[in-house]
């Protein structure tokens, strides 16, 4: 392992000209950030990685996954979760499809089962290195992305919610997989100990032109970002313009009996009333397999309400066909991107700010 990264590290740096860990940018490209986590992030990631000869990309990720390989890495190790910090680096990645397979190999059997390669090689930098932000800015270099991934935060914390019956759940895992009775509806989640927000998190916020939240689990993926202390206060003096996409379907334990409006209704909860300028929602149907599949989990299509959206003081309710037509649920990655690129202002914000981060924390 320690061989193997030396070469790839020796490769990207005579291969790749990179600075601060991402392609060379021009300054005046306009500033795309996008903040949640897990599959919702990589798939606009990669739908907007088609843009970046106009468009800087900057990934924000929640640092809050307590479950399965990730989970088990960070407690053993102290690392940051490695999970959707990989997969984000995948989606913007320029590397061979070879290189992006290793980066998401998972073994199937002996003693490394279930454990994914890229997870193992992120913790591996971080203790050859010493620093879990090094290890990423050093892994974007070997996988040539497109872009910026930034954590959210560098504190290790846990989620916990409070469910309507009064009862917490700690760990972002057991609320993501419920042990408790699911359904029950989540009164709050909260982080403990509190967290602190990455500099260069709040940096990024402050200089983008849009900001595009979601799609991802709303209490585990998106919502987190938002508990840590300086990020909503960022997202509301930044002057970009914000797009929350709004999920396709409900998640049973998380979501179940959700609308468009609870989601935004959340959202705002934790960043402020008409902190949301625009939302996406998918105005096309799943097939009817795919709905049978997805109803034996319990899960849903997300229905809207245009009027309802509007009384969260958004300025425009995008409806569009923005997922793929497969057994697989999903946001479709060209359809979604299109779509959002067309609501991204005319005009860049790269020196919009130049103070510092404690100037707003």
């Amino acid at each position: 392992m320690l061989r193997l990264t030396i070469l790839l590290l020796k490769e990207a740096e005579i291969k790749y000209n990179f600075i601060g860990g991402v392609q060379q940018i021009n300054e005046f490209m306009k500033n795309l950030v996008i903040i949640g986590g897990g599959t919702g992030s990589y798939t606009i990631l990669r739908g907007l990685k088609a843009y970046t000869d106009q468009y800087s990309l900057t990934a924000i990720v929640s640092m809050m996954d307590s479950g399965g390989d990730t989970g088990r890495l960070r407690d053993e190790y102290g690392v940051l979760p490695p999970g959707d910090i990989r997969r984000c680096l995948i989606a913007l990645s320029e590397e061979t499809e070879l290189i992006k397979k290793l980066f998401q190999y998972r073994f199937s059997k002996g003693s490394l089962k279930g454990k994914n390669f890229g997870n193992i090689f992120l913790t591996a930098l971080s203790e050859i290195i010493g620093s879990n932000e090094q290890a990423i800015k050093e892994t974007g270099k070997i996988l040539k992305i497109k872009g910026k991934v930034l954590p959210v935060t560098l504190d290790k914390v846990d989620l916990c919610a409070e469910l309507e019956d009064g009862s917490i759940v700690r760990g972002e895992t057991n609320i993501d997989i419920p042990k408790h009775n699911p359904e029950l509806q989540i009164k709050r989640v909260f982080l403990n100990p509190k967290a602190k927000a990455y500099p260069d998190a709040v940096e990024a916020i402050l200089k983008a032109d849009a900001i595009i939240i979601g799609p991802g689990d709303l209490y585990t993926s998106i919502i987190p970002n938002f508990l840590v202390a300086g990020i909503p206060k960022a997202i509301c003096k930044s002057e970009a313009k914000k797009i929350y996409v709004c999920n396709l379907m409900t998640k049973y334990g998380e979501t179940h009996g959700y609308s468009a409006s609870d989601h935004l209704k959340a959202i705002t909860h934790y960043l402020g009333r008409s902190s949301i300028n625009y939302i996406i929602v998918n105005n096309s149907k799943p097939s009817i397999k795919a709905l049978r599949e997805y109803a034996n989990e319990k899960s849903f299509p997300i229905s809207y309400n245009v009027d309802e959206l509007y009384s969260f003081g958004v300025k425009k309710v995008v409806e569009a066909n923005v997922m793929n037509k497969q057994l697989l649920i999903r946001h479709n990655p060209e359809r979604i991107a299109e779509v959002i690129i067309g609501l991204v202002p005319g005009e860049t914000s790269a020196l919009k700010y130049s103070g510092s981060y404690h100037h707003y924390c």
